[in-house]
């Protein structure tokens, strides 16, 4: 996936958001603020500026460069169960189906059918596209030979976070590039 990185801002000047440690707050989705929220936590003083854009923004008594970079003062801890969503299913599953490959129509798929009595769970939830879970259907995976390329479990964040890191945004504005690690092919 080919991202570029841009002078300008994207989409109305968001700052990058890092935790105290200088790290993002999150990949995927890309831990960004819009502006009116990252200039009202720096008068609370809840973040530090570590990069700014050229663009300034003004009242009749204040004038300020907009931050392209902030840091959080406190430390926010990851070690938190991550929510089980359809979004993390599927970034756990690297938005594939986990029997065909196809990134194309996703859906959850129950492994043992809820009508076998299977349950809504990290363990027993996978990505499917809708044509291959329209074809497993409430059949077990062994009575179909349709077995996942991966079994099915709990990611961790940190896990979470190393496959976000697998899908850059389109555009990063350089002042970023410095606080981010993906490899990222750079458009013309």
């Amino acid at each position: 996936m080919a991202s570029s990185i841009t002078t300008t801002s994207p989409n109305g000047w968001p700052a990058l958001v890092l935790n105290a440690d200088y790290r993002p707050l999150s990949y995927y989705p890309l831990s960004v603020w819009p502006w009116q929220e990252v200039v009202k936590a720096v008068f609370l003083q809840r973040v530090d500026v570590v990069a700014q854009y050229d663009h300034v923004v003004r009242s009749p008594s204040f004038q300020m460069r907009l931050p392209s970079v902030i840091c959080l003062r406190e430390f926010v801890r990851q070690d938190r169960s991550p929510a089980f969503t359809r979004f993390n299913v599927f970034l756990r599953d690297s938005f594939a189906c986990v029997y065909c490959g196809s990134p194309d129509d996703l859906t959850f798929d129950h492994l043992i059918p809820r009508s076998r009595g299977g349950i809504t769970s990290w363990d027993n939830i996978v990505t499917a596209c809708s044509p291959c879970n329209l074809k497993k259907g409430g059949r077990m995976p062994n009575e179909i030979d349709m077995h996942p390329n991966r079994k099915p479990c709990q990611p961790s964040n940190h896990q979470l976070q190393d496959m976000g890191r697998r899908f850059p945004p389109h555009h990063l504005h350089e002042t970023w590039m410095d606080y981010l690690y993906w490899d990222i092919e750079l458009e013309s």
